[in-house]
């Protein structure tokens, strides 16, 4: 019998996820990590922020099954087994994080930074906000999160550039790719980070990157990071967000997280904190998901969605 262990944490419900499994996986043992159970027996094993121990005797896998879209932290477990490992990609958290990405886009394209200063002061102050396809809106990464973003904000009549470790064509989209990075930056208005977190794009967000932005939009140029808080120089963007260089930032994830209350982007204005809620897809939709997954292969199909381990995501 195909045995599929959970190893959920970080506030995950994992015996509800039992219950979805059990029911849409009947000929599958589905066994939480608190039960007893033999390790040398689990086919499969779904994780989550998994312990340290959670691979200890884990010597059959058939694959590891990853909730999250990125997979940066599970790569560091000192125990990762030398097993496929697939990730979620699911059309619930894909419009999810397509959602957060136009709303906070059309914020600052709206200049509401401006305006909320402006009825703070009880200031009447028109200004007319830049048209959509005045704005150039530059999106690193443009895997599958990326690529409906870029279209959504595309089909909105924004001016949508992209770029990549490697090229790729996209409908309405300039690309850059590799060592066009600087051309990248001098063009882009607003620049939304989606890509995966790497040793090569850890801190890449600093200083440096944001002096480097294209000062079109009113108030100056914004950085919305939706992918992981190791991207962004916390200090460096609280001083870009302080003295000018940057206009506004969006930002739902941080390291650490929770963000600490001595951090001091929680006292910018311009600063639009969001507690990692950008792109969280519910049980049932996980659970829909890797079902398919583990009936295809169980059924001889190969996974889908495999990270290389060599590229890190």
């Amino acid at each position: 019998m195909t045995t599929l262990l959970l190893h959920l944490q970080g506030g995950v419900d994992e015996h509800d996820w039992a219950v979805r499994f059990r029911a849409a996986l009947p000929f599958v043992h589905v066994l939480q990590h608190t039960d007893a159970y033999d390790p040398a027996s689990i086919d499969y094993a779904m994780v989550w922020k998994p312990l340290p121990n959670a691979f200890d005797g884990l010597s059959n896998l058939k694959a590891v099954l990853s909730y999250g879209a990125g997979v940066d932290a599970l790569l560091q477990h000192p125990h990762l087994p030398d097993a496929p490992i697939a990730r979620f990609v699911d059309p619930d958290l894909t419009a999810r994080m397509v959602e957060y990405v136009v709303a906070q886009v059309t914020m600052h394209q709206r200049l509401h930074t401006r305006f909320r200063r402006d009825q703070t002061a009880r200031r009447w102050a028109p200004l007319d906000p830049p048209p959509a396809s005045a704005v150039h809106v530059g999106i690193m990464g443009l895997g599958v999160l990326g690529s409906a973003c870029a279209a959504a904000l595309n089909g909105l009549g924004f001016a949508v550039q992209g770029w990549s470790r490697s090229a790729k064509a996209l409908p309405g989209v300039t690309y850059f790719a590799g060592d066009a990075f600087g051309a990248f930056l001098a063009t882009t208005d607003i620049l939304v980070c989606l890509l995966p977190l790497t040793s090569a794009t850890t801190g890449i967000l600093d200083r440096s990157l944001f002096q480097k932005l294209r000062r079109s939009l009113p108030g100056g140029p914004v950085v919305i990071n939706a992918a992981r808080g190791g991207h962004h120089v916390e200090a460096d963007l609280a001083q870009a967000l302080t003295d000018g260089t940057l206009g506004a930032a969006s930002i739902d994830v941080f390291a650490p997280e929770p963000l600490p209350s001595t951090s001091p982007l929680w006292a910018l204005d311009n600063c639009y904190i969001t507690p990692h809620v950008a792109a969280v897809s519910s049980s049932a939709a996980g659970v829909a998901y890797f079902a398919r997954m583990i009936i295809a292969h169980e059924a001889g199909a190969p996974l889908i969605n495999l990270i290389d381990r060599r590229l890190g995501y």
